[in-house]
This record gives structure tokens, C-alpha cells and sequence, in this order.
């Protein structure tokens, strides 16, 4: 099947950083949902960094149910959700990319980062043009608030070396699908170059 014609959309004047569901539940390989992400969590950090240094904004995202019917239907599908109970260690963010306080960490209860959670309209206010998508999963929230960050209207940028599924082949393939419609999907020196370019004002 020929792949589609379609343009590379950059990067704006005010990016921001969405580090999708870095908590203990994901990154830790121990846990059932999760993997040995070591090497990712190490590329968002480095990025991380860089948004910091640049001052430009980040948010992070977490699963995390406190009620009966947040999310029900996800968690019909997928059972061991139900581990992800507000207040349990597994919804925290990694310690090794803990937020500061001035952070903002989106609790949500869908694959999507911007599904009812008010992220687009926080970003708005914030300026931003541009979202570079980290996290985890690539086939499931990665690939969901990248859709849906295109769908809002932002530049969508996917760091590929930041991203990582549990299954490799559901990560290459969705990817691909990402690139092929949705977004930039780039390597993280590629991601480091497009910050560069941009002049922040004095």
C-alpha cells in the first residue's frame, strides 16, 4: 500500500513538553502494565532538561481513578487499570523525572491527555503552538494524545527515542502511523535541533 503524501508541520514559537504517563505503574518492569524503560525515561529526562533551561512549559499525565465511574468503560476493557487507585504509589510520576512544583500533572481517565481533562485549554493559555509527545504507551496513550494534540490543532512532534510499548512491533507499526498522518515523529538529537531553532524573547 503506497504510504500517504503528506508535509512535515515543525515546530512553532512556544512548544510545550507532554510526558504522557510516566508513573511507577508504566516504567516499572515489576509491575503488569509496565516495562524496562530505562533508556526512554533517561531521553526524557535529557529533554526534560532542555524545556526547563528554555523555559518553556511541561505537563505531565497519570491515570488515576477515584471514583466508580471515572473511566468504567476503559477499565472494563482493561481490568488491570483498576490497580491505578488515586493515592497508590503506581500512579506517581517516576522519581527519576519527578515534577517540580510549578509543573502541572494531568490526572486523567483515558488514553488521551486532552480527553475532558482541560489540557488544551491550559496549553492555550499558555501560548503554546507546539506539543512534543514523550511517554508510554506508544501504541495506546502516546498514540492517543498524539491523535488527538493534532486534532486540537497543535504542531505535533513525536520523540521517538521518549516513547515505548511493551510490544516493539505495536510500537514500530504505530509510529509509522503517526508519521504517516499525525505528527513528526523524530529522533531526539532531531528534537533537540528544532528547541535550538527557536529565539525565545529577552
Amino acid at each position: 500500500m503506497a504510504r500517504l503524501n503528506t508535509n512535515a508541520t515543525g515546530v512553532g514559537k512556544r512548544p510545550a513538553l507532554l510526558i504522557v504517563d510516566a508513573s511507577n505503574a508504566f516504567t516499572d518492569p515489576t509491575c503488569v502494565m509496565g516495562g524496562n524503560f530505562t533508556t526512554e525515561v533517561a531521553n526524557i529526562g535529557q529533554l526534560l532538561e532542555t524545556f526547563r533551561a528554555r523555559g518553556f512549559p511541561v505537563y505531565f499525565t497519570t491515570v488515576a481513578y477515584s471514583k466508580p465511574e471515572d473511566g468504567h468503560m476503559f477499565r472494563e476493557k482493561a481490568p488491570m487499570l483498576n490497580m491505578l487507585e488515586d493515592g497508590n504509589k503506581l500512579v506517581q510520576i517516576d522519581s527519576r523525572i519527578a515534577p517540580r512544583a510549578n509543573e502541572v500533572i494531568v490526572t486523567k481517565f483515558a488514553p488521551s491527555a486532552f480527553f475532558e481533562t482541560g489540557l488544551k485549554e491550559q496549553m492555550l493559555k499558555a501560548g503554546v503552538d507546539t506539543v512534543f509527545v514523550t511517554g508510554f504507551t506508544t501504541s495506546g496513550c502516546v498514540r492517543a494524545s498524539g491523535v488527538d494534540s493534532l486534532s486540537c490543532n497543535f504542531r505535533t512532534v513525536v520523540v521517538k527515542d521518549c516513547v515505548a510499548d511493551r510490544d516493539p512491533p505495536a510500537h514500530e507499526a504505530n509510529l509509522y502511523d503517526l508519521e504517516a498522518k499525525y505528527a513528526d515523529v523524530v529522533s531526539l538529537d532531531e528534537a533537540f535541533k528544532m528547541l535550538a531553532s527557536i529565539t525565545v524573547a529577552a
